[in-house]
């Protein structure tokens, strides 16, 4: 082959891959603009103080459901839209709220822990993800923990990039409060410790694996976890929580060290 041809299929190649990684980039970038919108409207619907009629029939008619039943429920307007959402996918479980932040999205449970780090709550491929919880976490019982998972979408803020503030102990103290709603209830947990830790090897030994904590079977389980929180929080909040009482632990990527993490956990106070 001549040094010519040579320079020549070199040139087209290097332009086909010029070519490809234009079209990727623009492909990723007109996905990540429709979940900015998607998200944007999520959050002004859940905002807003006003209650479509079609929302407001569908809570009378679940209303005269329960009439025959024992128990019945007191709707806020937050959980009727959020019902309203789940109709439009089943896996939606929740709404979380952390006031006066960005943070603020529908939470998903799948079969497995996987599929939402990379599907929006519309299920279409989306590089942000979703926040999700564990596929463990059985609401039959319910368990003890709520742990959520999301994305530190550093490029975009989106999901729980902000969550990072945490390490900052003058914005937990102005951000106390974490606000999460079911078609069940519309609840308030308080933040008890911020941590940093990392995804271990299953060879390290002795190392405390927050993640894996969903259920206290025991109140010695539900206390060393407390106490390990505690341990390695990054400053004290004077909060702790008792066997019995239902937590939530919001998990994140922290890039402070390789597989690093930062979690957030609370406790259920209404």
């Amino acid at each position: 082959m001549s040094k010519r041809i040579y320079q020549f299929l070199t040139l087209i190649l290097l332009i086909f891959i010029f070519l490809i990684c234009g079209v990727t980039y623009i492909y990723l970038r007109e996905l990540r603009l429709r979940d900015f919108k998607e998200n944007l409207e999520l959050k002004r619907y859940m905002s807003t103080e006003i209650i479509d009629n079609s929302l407001q029939e569908g809570n009378k008619d679940t209303e005269n459901q329960e009439d025959s039943e024992t128990l019945t429920i007191e709707k806020t307007e937050r959980m009727i839209k959020l019902e309203a959402l789940q109709n439009e996918n089943s896996d939606i479980i929740g709404w979380l709220e952390i006031p006066d932040t960005n943070i603020s999205y529908p939470v998903l449970q799948g079969k497995d822990n996987s599929f939402y780090m990379t599907h929006n709550y519309k299920k279409q491929y989306s590089s942000e993800g979703s926040l999700f919880l564990d596929k463990d976490y059985d609401w039959n019982i319910p368990s003890s923990n709520l742990l959520i998972y999301g994305h530190n979408n550093r490029g975009t803020n989106e999901m729980f990039c902000g969550l990072l503030n945490y390490k900052d102990e003058n914005f937990y103290s102005s951000h106390k409060i974490i606000r999460f709603t079911t078609q069940n209830e519309d609840s308030e947990f308080q933040v008890l410790s911020v941590f940093k830790s990392k995804v271990y090897y299953e060879s390290d030994k002795n190392v405390f694996r927050y993640y894996y904590f969903i259920n206290a079977n025991t109140k010695e389980e539900f206390d060393e976890y407390i106490s390990n929180c505690k341990k390695i929080s990054l400053y004290n909040t004077g909060i702790s929580a008792e066997f019995g009482e239902q937590l939530m632990t919001l998990s994140t990527c922290d890039f402070y060290t390789k597989d690093g993490r930062l979690a957030v956990v609370a406790k259920k106070i209404k």
